[in-house]
C-alpha cells in the first residue's frame, strides 16, 4: 500500500507516523524461513542479514507478514540517512566489516498477517495494536516499531519532524484497510522537502568521458518517457565513479526519451536503457515539466520504472 502526496489532512480520524528515508520492504516470517522483499517483489534477504537474524527470533505461530522501511541510522543522532543506506543497497551478503560500519534497521509500521491469519481488512488502529503486542522492537537493534500518534495536528507533527531532521510525516486514516500494491488516499505523505523518483536515461559526459550530470525523466500519459531535467549535484567523486560503473553496461546508441532533450545537453549525452530508478530532491517542478535545483540522493532498488510518473512530482 502506497501513500498519496498532499498536505496533512484535517479531522480527528487520522493517525500520524514519521516518514523515514529508506528502502520499503515487506517481510514474511514462518517457522521455516524468513524473507525480505522489495517493492518489486525481489528477494533482498541476503542484503540485510542483521534484519533477517532479528526477524528469525520472532515466534510467528503459523506465519507473520509485516510492512516497513529499511533505514541506516546515523551514529549519534540515530536519524535515518539515505546516503549511508546506499552504501548497502547494491551489495548481497555484505561482509561483517560493512555491517559494522553501516548498520541498518527495519522500521516496521504495519502488520498484514498475524499468526497465519490475514488481517488486511482490519482497521489501521487494530492492526497497529496487534503489531505492538508482538514486541518486535525487543529483538535487538535491527528491528524497530516506530510510534504513531492520534489526536494531534498534522502541521504540529510536521514541525516536529523538521526539528528532528526527518523526511516528513505520513497521515493514515484510522479506519483504513490495507490495500496491497495500491496508492490510496487513506494514506497521505507530506515531505518537508520535495523529493521524487526519476528514471535515468543517460548522462552528460565530461570531455574525458566522466560524469557531469545524470539525464533523467518520468512517464507521462499519452507521451511516454519524458525528459524532466539533469542532475549534477549530490555526488562525491567516488559516487560518480560508481555510478558510471552501473551505467556503462547499459549504453545504447539513441535517446530513450519520447520527447526532445535540449540540444546543448544531447550534444554531450551518453544514452542508457531506462531501467534504473533514483531519487532526487528539488526546489520545485516547473509548469514546463522541469526539475528546478535538483540534487541526487541515490539509486533506488526495487522500484519498477513503470511506476515513475510525472504525477508523482509535486
Amino acid at each position: 500500500m502506497l501513500a498519496t502526496l498532499g498536505s496533512p489532512p484535517g479531522g480527528d480520524d487520522w493517525a500520524v507516523e514519521m516518514k523515514f528515508d529508506g528502502v520499503r520492504a515487506v517481510a514474511t516470517i514462518t517457522p521455516a524461513a524468513v524473507h525480505l522483499f522489495s517493492r518489486d517483489n525481489a528477494d533482498i534477504t541476503a542484503a540485510y542479514p542483521e534484519i533477517a537474524a532479528g526477524l528469525s527470533e520472532i515466534n510467528p505461530g503459523r506465519g507473520v507478514i509485516v510492512d516497513g522501511e529499511i533505514v541506516a541510522p546515523a551514529a549519534g543522532s540515530g536519524r535515518p540517512r539515505f546516503d549511508l543506506l546506499r552504501q548497502r543497497t547494491p551489495i548481497q551478503d555484505p561482509p561483517p566489516a560493512l555491517q559494522r560500519a553501516v548498520p541498518v534497521a527495519f522500521c516496521i509500521f504495519d502488520l498484514l498477517v498475524h499468526r497465519g491469519a490475514p488481517i488486511l481488512q482490519w482497521p489501521y488502529l487494530e492492526r497497529r495494536q496487534l503489531l505492538a503486542d508482538l514486541n518486535l522492537d525487543l529483538e535487538g537493534e535491527a528491528l524497530r516499531v516506530p510510534p504513531h500518534w492520534v489526536d494531534v495536528a498534522g502541521e504540529d507533527m510536521l514541525r516536529l519532524a523538521d526539528e528532528h531532521g526527518l523526511e516528513g510525516i505520513v497521515a493514515k486514516r484510522m479506519t483504513s484497510p490495507y490495500r496491497p500494491g495500491r496508492r490510496s488516499p487513506d494514506w497521505v505523505k507530506t515531505p518537508l522537502r520535495n523529493s521524487a523518483e526519476v528514471i535515468v536515461g543517460g548522462w552528460e559526459a565530461t570531455s574525458r568521458g566522466g560524469l557531469r550530470s545524470l539525464i533523467v525523466g518520468a512517464h507521462a500519459d499519452q507521451v511516454g518517457l519524458i525528459f524532466v531535467g539533469h542532475v549534477g549535484s549530490g555526488f562525491t567523486e567516488s559516487h560518480r565513479r560508481r555510478t558510471l560503473m552501473l551505467l556503462r553496461p547499459l549504453e545504447r546508441p539513441s535517446s530513450p526519451f519520447d520527447d526532445h532533450v535540449p540540444d546543448e545537453l544531447a550534444a554531450h549525452a551518453r544514452w542508457v536503457e531506462p531501467i534504473l530508478v533514483g531519487t532526487v530532491e528539488y526546489r520545485e517542478f516547473t509548469l514546463d515539466r522541469r526539475l528546478r535545483h535538483p540534487s541526487w540522493k541515490g539509486f533506488r532498488a526495487g522500484i519498477d520504472p513503470r511506476w515513475v510518473t510525472v504525477e508523482e512530482l509535486p
